[in-house]
């Protein structure tokens, strides 16, 4: 695999003690110079003008690398190449586009164990997790590339039979993709894929904080035979003044954002100057609704599904439990039981199912938010603070008696923090449900199909898990309603994000 020359990597990586942090491994060290160090426009890594990125270990807190830092004029030259590009790609038969998809999925496949590592080192989640987004990230490539060749319109005549009418689907054109820390590759895979597979080029900004895997993974697209120019990559320490000139510029025509809600909300005022083409997964609140006829098993291991996964650290992690009042107290001693067997640690060590929180913001985020639930009368079943030692952890945490108002009922947690309310009626389980700005996802727990069906109906949310904590899948549309976001990612749906209908009027002779 051809990369950049990269400067050696620093010391970092160890699990939350008070020992000091362990250096890099032989292993971890050959990974990383392997990784490209530059920024990636019109198909060549180039150094950056500016003082570099560092990349820490969250485990650790120390630099793991340091990667060139993207000026605004950067991103301009990122979409110049991008536009370049674009008539070509766009003229491509899809089967083409669909063979270097599925090439980039079978690459993937080999290389799964580099980029596994590659997230755990600078995100923090545990081996089996990262080996786990690697499998769900690659399905991404996989699905669209057997859409690339699915692209079809309508042709038929019209009602007045005066004509006959044509609709023909056509990329959008050259696209802005912003992904996320959380999901490095996953969030990726789940933009570029049906961008190229439509015919659009792209311009990626990853995250300041995650950048690796999304270098490590453009170094796989061109390996997969990727045009230059169809896939440009600049990360950047200065967010918002390298996005602003590149939306504004009216040769862009379509912004994919995941993140938080207020920058999402930002990021739609600025597309709206030149009317963009908008995808937008923000934030999230996901009630988990435990009935009283529920499972009670199944729904504690779903719980630690939709909390724990990610180290909490998802929009679709669960972020209320509206537990009915006559089995909280049950539920509440089954979810503690898995909670306190969970085991902290750098995310490389064996049996490790915790790895640290992305910064110390995110580790003193949680702390603000139980000490405020719990000056409001909630409990502290298990854990509740930060230990010592080196890197970002926080205890998984049980905390029960939740009282409205609490933050933590109002705010998005991203944290391994699983906070439990009671509810007494149906109606009361769907008012507290939606009680919220967000409608990413929502849980619930019920044998009563009838009351299923009920919930699907009256649940607001964009998707739902029916007695499971796991809903995600490339083959379904992904996205939310409200403050969640428009448009879909994944599914029949998401390549429509990146194509825009013609329709033609042939006049009958």
């Amino acid at each position: 695999m051809s990369a950049v020359d990269t400067a050696a990597a620093a010391s970092a990586a160890s699990a939350a003690s008070a020992v000091p942090a362990p250096e890099l491994t032989e292993r971890e060290r050959e990974l990383l110079s392997r990784v490209p160090d530059g920024l990636y426009i019109g198909g060549r890594w180039e150094a950056g003008t500016r003082d570099p990125i560092e990349v820490s270990d969250p485990a650790t807190g120390r630099v793991i690398k340091r990667i060139a830092n993207a000026a605004p004029e950067d991103g301009i030259r990122a979409l110049d190449a991008a536009v370049e590009a674009a008539e070509a790609w766009a003229a491509t038969p899809p089967r083409t586009r669909a063979e270097i998809l599925r090439r980039a999925f079978d690459l993937l496949q080999e290389r799964r164990d580099d980029f596994a590592l590659l997230m755990t080192l600078e995100m923090g989640k545990p081996l089996a997790e990262a080996n786990g987004e690697v499998t769900y990230g690659g399905e991404f490539l996989r699905w669209f590339s057997e859409e690339a060749v699915r692209i079809s319109g309508r042709y038929g005549q019209n009602p007045e039979g005066t004509g006959t009418m044509v609709v023909s689907q056509r990329p959008v054109g050259p696209c802005f993709l912003i992904t996320p820390w959380n999901f490095p590759l996953a969030m990726a895979t789940r933009k570029i894929a049906p961008a190229l597979a439509a015919g659009c080029t792209v311009v990626v900004k990853p995250a300041e904080l995650t950048p690796l895997t999304t270098l490590f993974f453009a170094q796989l697209l061109t390996d997969a035979g990727v045009p230059a120019g169809v896939v440009n990559v600049v990360q950047t320490s200065t967010a918002g003044a390298l996005s602003e000139p590149i939306i504004a510029d009216p040769r862009l025509r379509k912004l994919s954002f995941t993140g938080s809600t207020p920058v999402g909300r930002r990021l739609l005022a600025q597309a709206g100057q030149n009317v963009l083409r908008t995808s937008m997964e923000l934030g999230g609140n996901a009630p988990f609704v435990v009935f009283e006829d529920a499972d009670l098993e199944k729904a504690a291991e779903g719980a630690m599904l939709a909390k724990f996964r990610n180290i909490g650290q998802a929009c679709t992690a669960a972020n209320r439990f509206i537990v009915h009042e006559s089995i909280a107290e049950e539920f509440a001693a089954r979810v503690t039981e898995r909670v306190q067997a969970l085991q902290v640690g750098r995310g490389t060590d064996d049996g490790v199912t915790i790895g640290p929180l992305i910064d110390e913001r995110a580790v003193a985020s949680m702390g603000e938010l139980i000490a405020d639930a719990s000056s409001r009368g909630a409990r502290v079943l298990t854990g509740g603070s930060a230990p010592e030692g080196d890197g970002y952890f926080f205890e998984p945490t049980v905390i029960t008696d939740v009282k409205p108002g609490s933050d933590i009922l109002n705010e998005e947690i991203f944290g391994p923090v699983l906070a439990i309310s009671t509810f007494a009626t149906e109606d009361e389980a769907v008012a507290t449900a939606n009680s919220t700005e967000y409608g990413l996802v929502g849980y619930v727990f019920t044998r009563d199909l009838a009351r299923g069906q009920r919930m699907i109906d009256r649940i607001d949310t964009g998707m739902m898990g029916l007695n499971t904590g796991l809903v995600s899948n490339a083959a379904a549309p992904f996205g939310g309603v409200k403050q969640s976001g428009l448009g879909r990612e994944g599914g029949l749906e998401g390549i429509h994000e990146y194509l825009s209908p013609k329709y033609t009027l042939i006049p009958a002779s």
